[in-house]
């Protein structure tokens, strides 16, 4: 299975619609992501995606840090800052993190790609060598 949390109201819908479209044919995907209404209403989800709607500072990351659960399985975060550095450096399977401006914190031990600026061909080969 993979494991998905996005935050929804700091990484720009060019980034997280593309990836989103990637997840849309993989099996098994659980997709949770969180922000204000209208940062979740600009989006186009996979059926079965969790929104949590939230407002007011940090309010959206601690909703995602409480759906989070330490897994072996595979995780993607799509986040704009780094506070889930220590979520992806501790996270005890790969991590693939999709970002603008990732924080040095979510570099340690994961791989970090900017779609607007690489392109999907390494979120691809992230999800070729980590699924079944």
């Amino acid at each position: 299975m993979l494991r998905v949390l996005v935050d929804a109201d700091n990484v720009a819908p060019q980034r997280i619609e593309p990836v989103l479209a990637l997840l849309t044919d993989v099996p098994g995907v659980r997709i949770t992501a969180s922000g204000r209404a209208q940062a979740l209403a600009g989006l186009s989800w996979p059926d079965g995606t969790e929104l949590l709607e939230h407002a007011g500072w940090q309010r959206a990351d601690l909703a995602l840090a409480d759906a989070y659960s330490p897994a072996a399985e595979p995780l993607v975060l799509i986040t704009g800052d780094g506070d889930f550095g220590l979520l992806a450096t501790r996270h005890p399977g790969p991590v693939l993190v999709i970002s603008g401006a990732a924080s040095a914190r979510l570099r340690d031990g994961t791989t970090v790609v900017d779609p607007a600026l690489d392109g999907l061909a390494p979120v691809e080969a992230w999800l070729a060598a980590n699924l079944p």
